[in-house]
């Protein structure tokens, strides 16, 4: 089995952008790269993390 992240996606509100990031799948939560850079890696959240982070832009904890 394969321990690299799968399913990059990009979301559809940033289609028009060039400064964005990619979220991948992994075995057991989610990777994040940079659009403009992806050979330069990217880091990796656990399941839970990456359902906090999710719920936390979802009720607009990061709107200034």
């Amino acid at each position: 089995m394969s321990t690299e992240p799968r399913g990059w996606r990009k979301s559809s509100r940033s289609a028009q952008q060039t400064s964005c990031v990619e979220v991948g799948r992994t075995v057991d939560g989610a990777a994040v790269r940079d659009t403009k850079d992806r050979a330069a890696g990217y880091f990796t959240t656990t399941a839970g993390q990456w359902a906090a982070f999710v719920g936390a832009v979802k009720a607009s904890r990061f709107d200034g």
